[in-house]
């Protein structure tokens, strides 16, 4: 039939129909970002925001131990060793450490001092082999020293260590130890979700000691789980 064209408009709309698609597409990620869940200071939503991990610092050129004890080499097969700034913050003001004495042994892992905060004694994990060589008698009469520079004038003791090399090889540091700090935080928020709003100061980030305003249950608890003494 003269005059008469067949059109295929599938493929003279294929352009347009993707062009359609991908909208439809475009629209459903913008939904989603428009209804993704909202944590504002204020709101009730008990969550701990991203503001707190710069509140539990974390330095460089010191090796963590995940039961929030640190150790950095010195000169030889020194290493002086402490707790992180996590575990001070969780425990607020501490009245005194509980250290063993010097030519002692401690072992990567297992209970290497405690920490007594009011009418509790909190056992900490060492995070090295070794054996002590000194503690430091600045932080034994002064403890506060702890809360106020953890990674400083607050070190706990000096280990010696034939294995060093080996010993600091299990530990974290670095953007593994930023890593593991954040999702020690998210661990927390979890952890405590339903208790945190009354616990946060201005800014949204935790009071410093805000574990023990919990009940003694609760609060044994996440000490037991945060530096993994528990049995």
């Amino acid at each position: 039939m003269n005059g008469n064209q067949y059109v295929d408009i599938f493929a003279t709309k294929g352009i347009e129909y993707l062009f359609v698609i991908g909208f439809l597409l475009t629209l459903i990620v913008f939904w989603r970002f428009l209804n993704r869940p909202s944590v504002r200071a204020g709101s009730g939503v008990n969550a701990i925001p991203p503001e707190a991990l710069p509140w539990f610092r974390i330095v460089d050129g010191v090796y963590f131990h995940q039961g929030h004890s640190w150790a950095a080499p010195a000169e030889n097969d020194l290493i002086r060793v402490g707790i992180d700034d996590f575990a001070q913050k969780l425990i607020g003001p501490i009245d005194a450490l509980e250290a063993p004495p010097e030519g002692a042994t401690v072992e990567q892992g297992d209970i290497g001092w405690r920490l007594r905060a009011g009418s509790k004694s909190i056992p900490l994990l060492s995070p090295v082999n070794g054996k002590v060589l000194a503690v430091n008698e600045d932080v034994m009469n002064s403890p506060h020293l702890i809360n106020q520079d953890p990674y400083g004038k607050g070190w706990l003791l000096l280990i010696e260590s034939s294995k060093k090399k080996s010993t600091l090889s299990n530990l974290l540091s670095g953007r593994l130890a930023t890593f593991w700090m954040e999702e020690t935080i998210d661990a927390l928020r979890r952890r405590i979700e339903g208790s945190l709003g009354p616990l946060l100061q201005d800014g949204g980030v935790p009071i410093s000691g805000f574990a023990r305003t919990l009940s003694p249950e609760s609060w044994e608890e996440i000490a037991s789980e945060f530096f993994r003494t528990g049995t």
